[in-house]
């Protein structure tokens, strides 16, 4: 199958840097007998994890909440028929009291969080913006929008829902809450890594901090695998190129590809950005 035929679904939650437009050339890429485990140690939106479809995964991601709104899908105390009752009375609130709602929702979430507050949050908040603070509390700003959850957008999000619980359903997925490192100490050889850390030197969240020495930490663990595996990661825009990306990885197939980013509070600040695949 040809890339422009690889169909990319999207999944319920939202995040910055989302790798919805690079699904195509990531399973185009991806060389592996399917037989292992598929080996994810920075889950962010599952986007890659549920287009993939692996038979069996075990994936993590060092903020809590995502990797509990997964594990709720997976119970099934998630669902979409509890996801549109819970949106269609917070929605009307938020349209009936406005802004206020959203932040009433946003200190319960920090005082007693769940997924369905999590969910909320994430699709009412600024720009698809998933943001903590130093202290691990959630503090993206309202999107301004009080008519954010009208029926036609429920039904969307429900539908989003639905699929991930069939995706997940009679499959061995382990969804665990750790640092990448302890996630990627037991791979063996027929398990396949896929890696898309924050990019250094980018503001991500205080869940996912990241600096120099984690990335030359996961260089070095990526290039001992015993087995194969896909690195995402910047190459340029219109300001720099990652040098480094092809000084570190000099030895081995480095595939690129163009998109644009839609994140950012003005329309200068939403650039196209040329990703990079290492296959190893």
């Amino acid at each position: 199958m040809g890339i422009s035929e690889i169909v990319t679904r999207t999944p319920p939650i939202k995040i910055q840097g989302i790798k919805t437009k690079a699904v195509p050339y990531i399973k185009h890429n991806i060389d592996w007998d399917t037989e292992g485990r598929w080996v994810e140690p920075f889950l962010g939106s599952a986007v890659v994890l549920l287009n993939v479809n692996p038979k069996r995964a075990i994936v993590g991601d060092s903020n809590p909440h995502i990797i509990q709104f997964y594990r709720s899908i997976q119970e099934g105390s998630l669902n979409a028929q509890s996801v549109r009752s819970y949106l269609e009375r917070e929605g009307k609130n938020l349209f009936q009291i406005g802004e206020k709602h959203y932040y009433e929702i946003r200190n319960r979430f920090n005082a007693d969080p769940n997924s369905f507050d999590f969910l909320f949050l994430n699709r009412a908040g600024y720009n698809g913006l998933i943001r903590f603070n130093r202290k691990g509390k959630y503090n993206t700003p309202f999107c301004k929008k009080t008519e954010r959850f009208r029926p036609a957008y429920i039904t969307k999000i429900c539908n989003q829902v639905k699929w991930v619980a069939e995706t997940i359903n009679r499959k061995d997925w382990n969804f665990v809450c750790s640092d990448w490192s302890q996630l990627m100490e037991n791979v063996i050889d027929n398990d396949f890594v896929y890696a898309d850390p924050p990019y250094v030197g980018r503001y991500t969240d205080y869940f996912n901090s990241w600096d120099e020495k984690d990335a030359l930490r996961l260089e070095q663990k990526l290039k001992n695998l015993p087995c194969s595996f896909i690195y995402s990661m910047w190459s340029e825009n219109k300001y720099r190129k990652n040098e480094r990306l092809y000084q570190a990885f000099s030895n081995y197939t480095i595939k690129t590809f163009s998109h644009f980013y839609h994140l950012g509070s003005s329309e200068k600040l939403r650039n196209s950005m040329t990703e990079a695949l290492v296959v190893g």
